[in-house]
């Protein structure tokens, strides 16, 4: 029982729960920004209208949970030396387990996206491309100093068009908001190469006001729609969550502070979302969307983010 147990925490740990609520928060602000959530009110909710938005939060849950666990497949050696305490490298999980784990992810996640739209939707073809995005960020983006952030902020940007594409017609016209997760994860995983070994301030700013233009934009955003004073609280909330542990590693740019400002950009992902969905939609589908930010900080606490 005990080895049951210690396996299943395991594969959990492989798959960085915490994440993978951020992931269902991109869907879901994704489905908010396709004009989707305006089509039925918060208290008439059928089954119909649920079950696409259902399958499009499954499918990231596999695509997302995919992508880490590659992550650590292809980063054994170096956690041996580097994060003895992961999973593979300390014996718990072997890499054949995760890389089927990690392929089984992929494929539930595939899946998932063709059955909304089918093979002629954008949506399973978009998992696709997020799977490949995955993988070469897994294998070889994140050794590239430019092309690696960027690539996995590549995998945010299309989880958010993920969710528009509930509504095809929306994908066409919304395409260019997948450039904004892109900004920012981008400057998450910019800074996050200083967790082993301290970072330096220089690139701590560049991230600040990275930062800054995203919630720049979103505020604007909010603006263009009428919805500045239902979004304004989340926007702050976000700005928040994001800018204390990074003007803390600033000051200090150690391998914990820089690590706990990594895990704030991540799990503050949530609160953007919100935003988005608060600038979009309605204050109950942003207050719904903000519920996952008290369940993922848990997680957070329980397993790794970063």
């Amino acid at each position: 029982m005990t080895y049951i147990v210690s396996k299943l925490i395991g594969y959990l740990r492989l798959m960085r729960p915490a994440n993978i609520v951020t992931a269902v928060a991109d869907i879901l602000a994704g489905v908010a920004i396709s004009g989707y959530l305006l089509n039925v009110s918060f208290d008439i909710v059928t089954l119909e209208f649920i079950l696409p938005v259902a399958c499009l939060c499954l499918a990231t849950i596999g695509l997302y949970g995919g992508g880490v666990v590659f992550n650590d497949v292809f980063d054994a050696e170096l956690d041996k030396i580097e994060r003895p305490e992961r999973p593979i490298p300390g014996g718990i999980i072997s890499k054949t387990q995760a890389i089927i784990l990690g392929g089984y992810l992929f494929l539930v996640g595939i899946l998932a996206a063709f059955s909304v739209g089918g093979l002629a939707g954008y949506s399973g073809w978009l998992a696709v491309a997020i799977t490949i995005s995955c993988i070469v960020y897994d294998k070889w983006g994140k050794h590239h100093d430019i092309l690696g952030p960027l690539n996995m902020g590549l995998c945010r940007g299309l989880n958010l068009l993920l969710g528009i594409s509930i509504v095809p017609a929306a994908l066409e016209s919304y395409w260019w908001m997948g450039l904004i997760p892109i900004l920012y994860i981008a400057a998450v995983t910019n800074i996050s190469r200083g967790e082993v070994h301290g970072g330096n301030a220089k690139t701590l700013r560049l991230t600040a006001w990275i930062y800054a233009a995203v919630y720049g934009t979103m505020t604007a955003l909010a603006i263009i729609h009428h919805k500045i004073w239902t979004a304004a609280p989340f926007i702050i909330l976000f700005a928040v969550m994001i800018n204390l542990p990074l003007f803390r590693a600033m000051k200090s740019p150690t391998g914990p502070n820089i690590g706990k400002a990594v895990k704030g950009g991540i799990i503050a992902l949530i609160a953007m979302n919100a935003a988005w969905v608060a600038a979009f939609s309605t204050l109950p589908y942003a207050l719904l969307v903000l519920l996952l930010l008290p369940i993922s900080m848990v997680l957070g606490r329980l397993f790794a983010v970063t």
